[in-house]
């Protein structure tokens, strides 16, 4: 047996916490679904035999799915921050999230289909919005409140004036 993880991140689903694992481990790199546990007998929204648990890891973060039942809802108070280093990259995980059933936010945030919340953010924005220079930071942190999904040319185009 595998020693687990010092801390793992535990995600209430109703009732797709295989699904979600499955949709991330083919969205990102370093990421993979490590097990399907199911319910040794009956439990409050399932039966017994019902995916209870899933290990997976989502960008080298262990994660344990659990299929908990309604009720508990993901809200902004967690999300996942996924650093890009371009606009194709950036492209293609709010892309994959959003067409995926899930919905655009601002600022480079975006949920998936089971509510959980993403952030892709280019490492540009980062740079750009904790800038030293308090003019160049606040024109790039203008330019991302703007902004559902992070436009790089955009936030290169407000560092530069």
């Amino acid at each position: 047996m595998a020693i687990p993880a010092k801390n793992t991140v535990c995600l209430w689903y109703d009732g797709g916490a295989e699904e979600a694992a499955r949709f991330y481990a083919d969205t990102f790199p370093d990421s993979f679904v490590r097990a399907v546990h199911h319910a040794p007998g009956d439990f409050p929204s399932g039966k017994q035999g019902d995916v209870l648990t899933v290990e997976f890891t989502v960008l080298g973060i262990p994660c344990l799915g659990l299929n908990g039942g309604p009720g508990v809802a993901h809200n902004e108070s967690f999300s996942f921050q996924v650093s890009t280093h371009d606009q194709a990259e950036t492209d293609r995980y709010w892309n994959a999230i959003v067409s995926n059933g899930g919905k655009e936010s601002a600022c480079g945030w975006c949920k998936d289909k089971w509510g959980l919340s993403w952030q892709i953010t280019p490492a540009v924005l980062i740079k750009a919005v904790t800038n030293p220079d308090p003019a160049v930071a606040k024109r790039a942190f203008d330019a991302m409140m703007q902004m559902k999904k992070i436009n790089i040319a955009d936030i290169e185009a407000a560092l530069h004036g």
